[in-house]
Parts: structure tokens; sequence; C-alpha cells
């Protein structure tokens, strides 16, 4: 009865199974040859992601970077490690973002409030919250130049970064000279990077926040609002300047203009007047009687019609004048005017 339930009737599992071997034997030699192929293949190929490198070692020895897309390495003999070396990275500091969103969580702790407690030129205290962003553009030195090159960068952003803020007051750090310090800390960071050959760039520095300590940020803002007002002064001050000084150096340009033009006008006429005495004075000298009758006729078409409706008698020709001719409003000769010309 177990004769006929058993699988292999007639002899052992083992024998019959090799008894097959023997007859398919260059079968088994082909699927022994192809999936032996298959386990080399799948050792030997890999994938490297469009945003990334293939940095490949063997026996540990920098051997090449190899690009996005499917590459083969020998198996058992070399090691790839891909980095973002496409990517833009960043590194925080002073906080740290939890949920990066439309709506962005960030999380802070007495770690990243000691990374951000900075002494200022003026010894003032600041927080300072920024953001490094970098990407790798040496692969090689990436990997091997430096070991831990993400501890580092932190540690020289840091450094960078206090040394940059000592330079300034907490009012320039806070307020007006935040673009300044921002610029020095990335040019001394890249700096750095390069010393250390880290294989990193440093494309900018963002500054999350700068604020004083919480303890006084009511003194701060207080300050600041002093401050405000008194640029607002200075403002207005500046633009009434403006609108005043010019109309007053306009007015005095005016009045020295009319000034000079007056001393112009006055000078020609004395000029003038120099003139026509001289040329009386020859002609007086010439025929002295006529030039003095003409003078005094001349004056007297002058003076006599602004005298207004007067009549000038002589004294002694008072008594054959007719009281008719006097001028209306003066009866009698008492309204004619005594002793000659007034």
């Amino acid at each position: 009865m177990n004769q006929n339930m058993h699988p292999f009737p007639g002899g052992s599992p083992l024998g019959d199974i090799v008894k097959i071997l023997k007859k398919h034997k260059s079968y088994v030699v082909i699927a022994g040859i192809v999936l032996f192929a298959l386990i080399i293949g799948s050792m030997s190929a890999y994938q490297v992601e469009p945003e990334e490198v293939g940095v490949e070692t063997r026996f540990g020895k920098f051997l090449r970077i190899t690009d996005p897309g499917l590459n083969w390495k020998i198996p058992f003999m070399d090691l790839v490690d891909t980095i973002p070396a496409k990517q833009q990275l960043k590194a925080e500091f002073g906080f740290r973002t939890v949920d990066a969103g439309v709506k962005s969580s960030f999380t802070r702790d007495r770690s990243t409030y000691r990374e951000s407690m900075m002494l200022t030129g003026d010894m003032n205290v600041a927080v300072v919250e920024w953001i490094v962003h970098y990407q790798i553009n040496d692969p090689e030195a990436y990997m091997f130049k430096v070991r831990n090159v993400d501890m580092t960068l932190r540690a020289l952003s840091e450094a960078t970064m206090r040394e940059v803020v000592g330079d300034y007051s907490v009012t320039e750090v806070l307020t007006r000279g935040r673009e300044e310090v921002l610029q020095k800390a990335k040019d001394k960071l890249t700096a750095l990077c390069d010393i250390y050959e880290t294989g990193l760039t440093i494309q900018r520095i963002e500054l999350k926040d700068s604020a004083p300590p919480d303890p006084v940020k009511p003194s701060f803002n207080e300050v600041n609002q002093a401050e405000q007002e008194r640029d607002r002064l200075q403002n207005d001050a500046w633009a009434q300047y403006n609108r005043e000084i010019p109309k007053a150096r306009g007015q005095a340009l005016q009045m020295i203009q009319e000034a000079e033009g007056y001393a112009v006008e006055r000078v020609n006429m004395a000029r003038g007047e120099v003139a026509r005495f001289l040329h009386l004075q020859k002609e007086y000298e010439a025929a002295p009687s006529v030039t003095r009758t003409r003078l005094y006729l001349e004056t007297m078409n002058k003076v006599i019609p602004m005298a207004g409706k007067k009549i000038y008698v002589d004294e002694g020709a008072k008594e054959g004048v007719i009281p008719m001719l006097f001028p209306m409003g003066n009866v009698g000769p008492a309204g004619a005017t005594k002793g000659g010309a007034r």
C-alpha cells in the first residue's frame, strides 16, 4: 500500500531526481546559466533618480560620478551612493519645519532657541532665525573631503552669523541693516565652505525672523515707535524745507534782480541828467539870456498845470483885476494869491 502512494514508485526520490537531471543535463546547464546571469545582472544594474547623481567607489576608493538613469557596476567590487546633487537643499537655524505646505508649521525648543540667541555689536541681544539654501556642486568632495558635511555646514553657518551680527547694532540687525547682514554672512560662509572643501555652493541666506527677546519686546517696540515718530517728523521737516527754501531763494533772487535793475535805471538816469546839464551849460555859456528864458518857460509849463485852477497876479495889479475873472468858488479878490507865484 505504501509503495503505491509513493511519488517515485520503484526507487528513492533523490535517485529519481538525479536520473532526471542527467537525462536533461543540457537544459539544466542552460537554466543555471540564465539564473546566474539574472542574479549578476540584478546586482550590477542600479538606477539614479533625475535629481541625483551616483558616486561609485571600488574597494572604497572613488571611481566615478554617474548621471541619472540606468547605470552598471561590478558586483562585490563596486559600491554606489546616490546624493541629491541637483536639488536645492536647506538648513534651518532657530526653528524646525514640522509640516511644509501652504500653511507650514514650525517648532521651536530650547536647542533652537540657543541657536538664535546672538549678541549684537552694541551689547544687546537679538533672536535671529535664518535659512541657508545650498547645493552640492562637487559630489566627490562632499563624500570624501569632510566627515559629516551637514554638521560641518551647521557649525560654519552659526559661527558666521554670530560673527556678522556682532559687527552691527541691534537696530540694524532688526530693521534697516538686514539685507547687508545677510549678504555679508553669505560671502563669509561661501569662503569657509571653499576653504574646508565641503563641495557645497551657498546660493542664498534667508532671514526667517529677527526680533528682540520676549522679555524686552515691549520696551523695544516703544523705542521703535519713537524712532518711527522721529523719522516722520524729520521727513515732514525736510518736506517743509524743500517747499520754503526754494521759494525764499526765488524771492531773494527776484529782489536782487529788481535792485540791480533799479540801480542800472538810476545810474542811466543820472548819466542822462549829467549829459543834459552839460549840454545846457554849453548853451547857457553861448547865450545866457535866451537859455535862462527858455528854462524858465519850460519850468512854468510843467509847474502851472500842477497848481490847479488858480490865477497868479502881481501885487501892484490887484486894483485893476475884475472880480469875475476869479475862479468859481473864490468870490472877490480875496481868492487871489498874494505876492506872486506860489
